[in-house]
């Protein structure tokens, strides 16, 4: 398969309870790598794209696992590394069996201090694709600064830009968050979002609204992430739905960037939309039935097996 993705945000070092209950009272814990755009880009990875990430790291030990990691996955790490700033820290607990509870320690983080000069501009004008998500913007003015250079140069040189609404209200307000989200829209070809995260930017609505009025602002695809009922895209103007597939759910965490990352690498690979879609939906589904948000993304021959009788493979 062909198709470079570049893509440019902040991953952080995840310690998760193994245990469900509190934090407080759970001994045993894991330590991992979450980003959102490294989850995108290890993703594409194993679906036999490639895939290259731009940020900064602090000059630690999480900073050398993340990168540790990258390269175990195939992915091209162009990082700073910052001396005088921390990598940034996640923390998840599952406090009951309905509900994940994560917390974000990035303030005054390595990335948090992303600007524009941490851009490879030739390396995002020589991509098929820059993917961007909105929560680097949500950092601070100096990596909001970043992802508007990299969509400059993305739009001056031709490479394709995808936008993941990815709302965290815990990082700004939904005030706040609108018209710089929106600004992204406007300069996308693709943009994924879910109903709630589409209605910052769009007037609220049933799902073919909100893609239709997010399409009007210029992308040509919309692709609405829809949980339990699937997704919808409206593609060149075309609608295609897809209803999702049923497993047995261990942690939803990645999903949406596993459906990113699915439907990315379809699209790089001149995948016909209905099979962007489906190997989005089907990438979202074997994210879930792994712990840790990106350890269960799949490759080609993962996605063959889904639905199988057999669940012991010799």
């Amino acid at each position: 398969m062909s198709g470079h993705l570049v893509t440019a945000g902040e991953t952080m070092a995840l310690i998760a309870a193994v245990q469900v209950g509190s934090l407080a009272s759970n001994r045993d814990m894991r330590l991992s790598v979450a980003g959102a755009e490294t989850n995108v880009a290890i993703g594409v990875a194993r679906l036999g794209g490639r895939a290259t990430w731009i940020s900064r790291l602090g000059n630690d030990g999480f900073g050398e696992l993340i990168q540790r990691e990258l390269r175990a996955e195939r992915v091209e790490a162009l990082v700073q590394i910052d001396t005088g700033r921390p990598t940034g820290l996640m923390i998840k607990e599952r406090p009951n069996a309905m509900r994940t509870h994560v917390r974000y320690y990035r303030s005054g983080s390595a990335a948090s201090a992303m600007t524009a000069f941490d851009v490879d501009s030739e390396t995002i004008a020589a991509a098929d694709v820059l993917h961007v998500t909105g929560i680097t913007p949500a950092l601070g003015p100096g990596p909001a600064s970043a992802v508007q250079h990299a969509v400059d140069i993305a739009r001056q040189h031709g490479t394709r830009v995808s936008v993941d609404l990815n709302y965290r209200s815990s990082l700004w307000s939904r005030e706040d968050a609108g018209p710089v989200l929106k600004h992204l829209v406007e300069r996308a070809d693709a943009v994924f979002a879910g109903p709630e995260e589409a209605a910052l930017v769009v007037p609220d609505g049933h799902h073919e609204e909100l893609a239709r009025s997010l399409s009007g602002l210029g992308p040509d695809q919309v692709i609405l992430k829809l949980g339990g009922d699937g997704a919808y895209a409206l593609v060149d103007g075309q609608p295609h739905t897809l209803a999702a597939l049923s497993v047995p759910v261990v942690d939803t965490v990645g999903a949406g960037d596993a459906f990113v990352a699915g439907y990315l690498a379809e699209w790089m690979a001149a995948e016909p939309p209905a099979q962007r879609l489906r190997t989005a939906v089907t990438a979202g589904a074997f994210a879930c039935t792994a712990l840790g948000d990106w350890e269960g993304l799949p490759t080609r021959e993962d996605l063959r097996t889904l639905g199988s009788p057999d669940s012991v493979q010799r």
